[in-house]
């Protein structure tokens, strides 16, 4: 099931024990195939687990992808655009809401394409609290290497000029 284009969708992040991590109000459906869902998130209401709410500051064009173990949230800020990379599993679009499972592992890319891994130690620690298996292991660990060579690459979605194209039809769409 796919959601239809310009429509907003409530997006929720899970934790491996079924918990609710994290959710976002809405997201505007930019982009809906088998490959991939691109949402925009602008000035939208996050929710995390322990009930604080925030409201994003700047758009994000973020990619979630049914068969790859990562997401990516592309944030347009003044400075540039930087890349929030959450190790994840692959996402679904259910009806209710685009779901996924949060493996704590993070990779924040600045305007210059320097990477910084983050949560490793929340990593290890979830992974023996929710009993991460090895086969599970394996697979974020083969995607964390996969999403530094795609970071490193500068393709989709890390390359700039489409980020911009993709905002730039949001703002077309949603600007009346």
């Amino acid at each position: 099931m796919l959601p239809g284009l310009k429509e907003s969708i409530y997006i929720q992040s899970f934790k491996h024990d079924g918990s609710l991590h994290r959710t976002w109000a809405k997201g505007y459906v930019m982009e809906a195939n088998e490959k991939r869902i691109v949402a925009v998130t602008n000035k939208t209401w996050v929710t995390e687990a322990d009930g604080r709410k925030w409201i994003t500051r700047e758009p994000a064009i973020c990619f979630f992808y049914p068969d790859k173990w990562y997401n990516i949230i592309c944030m347009i800020r003044k400075a540039g655009i930087f890349y929030y990379c959450n190790l994840a599993s692959p996402s679904i679009y259910d009806g209710e809401a685009l779901k996924n499972i949060d493996y704590d592992l993070d990779v924040k890319v600045n305007q210059y394409g320097e990477c910084t891994i983050l949560d490793e130690d929340e990593y290890e620690e979830h992974g023996i609290q929710m009993g991460y298996s090895s086969d599970l292991k394996r697979a974020i660990e083969t995607s964390m290497e996969r999403l530094l060579i795609e970071i490193q690459s500068g393709k989709s979605p890390f390359d700039h000029d489409e980020i911009m194209q993709i905002y730039e039809r949001y703002l077309q769409e949603t600007q009346h």
